[in-house]
């Protein structure tokens, strides 16, 4: 079918709820609401997001989940999955246009809102869809474009050069991606016999604010697969310390190097991330950027075990961007080296930990037998980061970082471009609907 077929036969599907997208609603939601739900939309497209609570019940009650799936239905069949957001432009508080990117093409159209809170989508109109064959370059352009500074690797593991290349070697903040490091680390122990991924060890470290885990006792008995799973998985800060007092700071320093990190002085000292958060909150941030690592570690111990008020923690990690700089510092490079390693262990037990939440919609998973992932962000700050491998059986990563200074970064943004460059990099023929 031709692009205009396309658009005709989506038009057919609206003309019977075009009246919804232009029901008049008080000006009541705000400029935010309308981007969240954009984002929305586009995940009850890829089954990230539950129907009706995006969508409004004067909505749903009328056009039924098939119904709205059945309008991108022949999208998908020409322009492949659905990637992500493309964009969204506010045009009143309770609508906007929307543009939705396939892995070749993109739709746009129109969506407005209900007028009362929560504020769900009240109506939705695709009036195009044309094609948008990706590129290399085309994605380079889009990530260059972003405010502060950005780094993107795109790399086969096995030999070969790049699909894309850009500040790669640029040490950047990579949020609780570090948590790698630490799994890494734990892996190698395993294999050396030191430990086993059934030992048990205690709670004896609570850190908000993510994970279910700084809600149990202290000294409960965790497995280290346990802390090792929350940790990539749902990214506790709880089992991450724990994890790291157990394997030791010093031997994720030593992983680190190992690993073929560029300055592994950066990381040193290995920052917990109850250490990092003390620092930032309760801590001497200037005395820690002039001292050397000695120093750096006598101001993170000065602070560790200081109580973290909550409306300071609030305050320091929900607003502007605070002292980036004191992170964990990581080029494209090393994180792909660091994939490299996990890679080469003969015990998948690490990379099924990475398999756990994969941050990749099944509608492009198609192509790859392995999907890791882990990304990290705190405010001006974000990493995401995949160890992939073919049906073939060649590896891959995939790592994405953005830093800003001055201002919070849009994870939906830097979420669609890597889903593009993840599309980029899949084999012909993995394409799935």
């Amino acid at each position: 079918m031709t692009d205009v077929g396309i658009s005709r036969a989506i038009g057919v599907v609206h003309r019977a709820i075009a009246a919804l997208v232009l029901i008049a609603t008080p000006l009541a939601a705000a400029a935010q609401d309308v981007e969240q739900r954009a984002r929305e939309i586009v995940e009850v497209l890829q089954g990230e997001a539950i129907y009706t609570d995006v969508f409004d019940e004067a909505f749903t009650s009328r056009v039924s989940q098939e119904q709205f799936s059945a309008i991108f239905d022949q999208a998908k069949g020409k322009y492949g999955p659905v990637v992500g957001l493309e964009s969204v432009e506010p045009t009143s508080p309770t609508a906007a246009n929307i543009a939705i990117r396939f892995e070749r093409g993109i739709a746009s159209g129109v969506f407005n809102l209900a007028g009362k809170p929560p504020y769900r989508v009240a109506g939705i109109l695709v009036n195009n869809v044309a094609p948008a064959d990706d590129s290399t370059e085309k994605l380079l352009a889009d990530i260059q474009a972003l405010p502060g500074e950005t780094s993107i690797l795109v790399t086969p593991l096995d030999g070969g050069e790049p699909l894309l290349s850009y500040n790669a070697d640029q040490h950047l903040g990579i949020g609780s991606a570090f948590k790698l490091y630490v799994l890494s680390t734990l892996a190698r122990q395993v294999a050396a016999g030191k430990r086993s991924w059934g030992d048990v060890v205690p709670i004896t470290t609570i850190t908000h604010p993510s994970g279910a885990s700084r809600d149990w006792p202290e000294g409960a008995p965790v497995t280290l697969h346990t802390l090792a799973t929350l940790m990539i998985s749902v990214s506790d800060n709880t089992a991450t310390d724990n994890l790291l007092s157990a394997v030791g700071r010093g031997a994720v320093e030593a992983e680190v190097a190992a690993s073929g990190h560029s300055d592994p002085a950066l990381l040193v000292p290995f920052m917990s991330t109850r250490e990092m958060i003390a620092l930032k909150v309760n801590g001497d941030v200037e005395a820690y950027r002039a001292a050397d690592a000695a120093g750096r570690l006598a101001v993170l111990k000065a602070t560790a075990d200081s109580k973290i008020d909550m409306f300071e923690f609030m305050t320091t990690f929900t607003g502007p961007p605070k002292a980036i700089d004191i992170e964990w510092l990581v080029s494209g490079e090393d994180m792909a080296n660091l994939m490299r390693r996990i890679r080469e262990l003969d015990d998948p037990t690490a990379r099924e930990i990475m398999a756990v939440s994969t941050s990749v919609p099944d509608n492009l998973s198609g192509g790859w037998q392995y999907i890791g992932f882990k990304g990290g962000s705190e405010p001006g700050v974000l990493n995401l980061s995949w160890l992939l491998q073919e049906q073939a059986g060649q590896w891959h990563a995939v790592t994405l970082s953005w830093n800003n200074t001055a201002a919070d970064v849009d994870r939906g943004a830097l979420t669609a471009l890597a889903m593009r460059a993840i599309a980029l990099a899949r084999p012909a023929g993995g394409a799935r609907d």
